[in-house]
């Protein structure tokens, strides 16, 4: 017969204790963390599986950091552009409210004081930044996207400001005081001459009820219109010359044939002979346009000086000899020694939303860059700055209607144009994109859920089970160490007394 001693029983069933306390161990860890292992080896044949799927749900959660990276940059982006179309519609509500013509010791209106103020805040809302980056200065984020208003209006050192670009550009465009036009006499034929120079009126067509008459132009070059008077006209006929002004915009002088000595305004005398007649027409043809070179010059020509400046590059007035801007006879492109550069930010070939792109799901990305110098935003600033920038003298007695022309020029501007983009239309491809971002948003969440669901099937545990094994074998391993600890107390003389008895 064999005998097996007490340290033998001992021995089997502290090994036994150890197996369950590791189990136990285990249990404990896959109830803390709700996965069936800690290493994918301990997953087999499917570790393959939930190593892709860990790998989906890290992109996943990196889509969702970038996602509201971007959410937030749109959304202040939206805000801006909000503001900035608001401040525009302002400054139009200024010209209803304000209508009338005052100036300050500085030669500006109540309107045009606003505007400046209002220009700075255009200025403040381009240069928004999300976190350290500038949102509207394209992809270059670093840096600050317009200049100051400061600088834009009044120059920096050597670089000249908006305010001496429309300064120099009124200078060139009125030229001696004729819009830079001139006109003939010889015999009976009278003619309308450009100076060959891109200021001051342009000659775009003339028409003729002059009896008698023949009207051609504009021709050669420069250009030039003629009215050859083969006989007298009749009383009540008339010419009309078409001049474009500086910025786009279009005027005519209309003269009118009358037999009265003492012609009145947009008239001319009817003489005895074609010749004498064609001298009264060159008298009355040279009043009109001083007359025009005096009202509607000079607001078209603050405007197309807004569009110098903040053309891309800008044009500056190449002065005549001595400097005289008056004799100037081309511009120039400006530089960064010479003049401000208003937009200060990236400027490459990219569109401007692609200058900002990310990845916000596995096969979705989103354009949201955005530059200060697009039309829609120019459109804007550039107005609201001519308005800040143009001053008037209280002793011109052409001032108010210069003025008035300046306001009603840039009230219409700042409407939108048909063709142009507006700052509507930037905004419009913000909301796009925050669509493209909201759907992304709503697939990423159902693929981790889904994915959540299967690594819950694979790596998972159920959490009801696991508690229920635990407590068994908590209750087992109590019982083998309560046990184990009696035999641990029984000696051999004991054991051997109790085997015989």
């Amino acid at each position: 017969m064999s005998v097996t001693g007490p340290g033998s029983i001992t021995a089997a069933n502290i090994a036994a204790q150890n197996s369950m306390m590791d189990q136990l161990n285990t249990l404990a860890q896959q109830l803390g963390t709700g996965q069936a292992a800690q290493t994918y080896s301990g997953l087999q044949s499917q570790a393959g599986m939930v190593v892709a799927l860990n790998s989906q749900m890290a992109a996943i959660n990196g889509y969702s950091n970038t996602i509201t990276t971007v959410n937030t940059t749109l959304s202040v982006a939206q805000t801006a552009l909000s503001q900035i179309d608001t401040l525009a519609g302002q400054v139009q509500q200024e010209f209803t409210d304000k209508p009338g013509f005052t100036v300050n010791g500085s030669g500006q209106t109540q309107v045009q004081v606003a505007a400046q103020s209002q220009l700075d805040e255009i200025v403040s809302l381009l240069n928004t930044q999300v976190g350290s980056n500038y949102i509207f200065s394209g992809t270059a984020v670093n840096q600050p996207a317009v200049a100051s208003t400061n600088d834009i209006l009044n120059g920096n050192g050597a670089q000249q400001g908006l305010t001496q670009i429309i300064s120099e550009r009124q200078q060139a465009d009125l030229g001696s005081g004729t819009g830079r036009l001139s006109t003939s006499l010889s015999g009976s034929t009278v003619s309308l001459s450009q100076d060959g120079s891109p200021f001051g009126f342009q000659l775009t067509g003339v028409s003729s009820s002059l009896n008698g008459a023949t009207a051609t132009g504009p021709t050669g070059s420069p250009p030039t219109i003629s009215v050859a008077l083969g006989s007298n006209p009749n009383d009540g006929d008339t010419v009309s010359f078409q001049l474009t002004l500086p910025d786009g915009s279009t005027q005519s002088i209309s003269l009118q044939a009358t037999s009265s000595a003492t012609p009145g305004t947009g008239q001319f005398s009817i003489g005895a002979t074609p010749a004498a007649t064609a001298a009264n027409l060159q008298t009355a043809l040279n009043s009109s346009i001083t007359t025009l070179a005096q009202t509607a010059l000079p607001p078209a020509s603050a405007m197309e000086a807004g569009n110098n400046f903040f053309a891309d590059p800008p044009q500056i007035v190449v002065p005549g000899a001595g400097n005289n801007y008056s004799t100037a006879m081309s511009l120039t492109n400006g530089t960064s020694a010479n003049t401000v550069m208003w937009y200060t930010g990236e400027n490459g070939a990219t569109p401007a939303r692609q200058t900002a792109t990310a990845q916000v799901g596995p096969s979705t990305t989103v354009n949201y860059g955005m530059r200060a110098n697009e039309q829609g935003i120019e459109n804007i600033i550039k107005n609201v700055a001519v308005l800040a920038a143009t001053t008037f003298s209280a002793s011109n007695p052409n001032a108010n209607a210069n003025y008035q022309t300046l306001s009603q020029t840039a009230e219409i501007n700042l409407n939108n144009v048909s063709g142009s983009q507006s700052i509507q239309d930037i905004e419009s491809d913000l909301a796009n994109a925050q669509t493209t971002v909201a759907n992304a948003s709503k697939l990423n969440t159902q693929t981790q859920t889904a994915v959540n669901e299967i690594l819950t099937n694979v790596d998972g545990v159920n959490q009801t089970d696991i508690g229920e094994k635990i407590l068994t074998l908590q209750n087992t391993l109590s019982a083998s160490m309560s046990v184990s600890a009696r035999l641990a107390q029984i000696s051999l003389v004991n054991y051997l007394g109790t085997s015989s008895g």
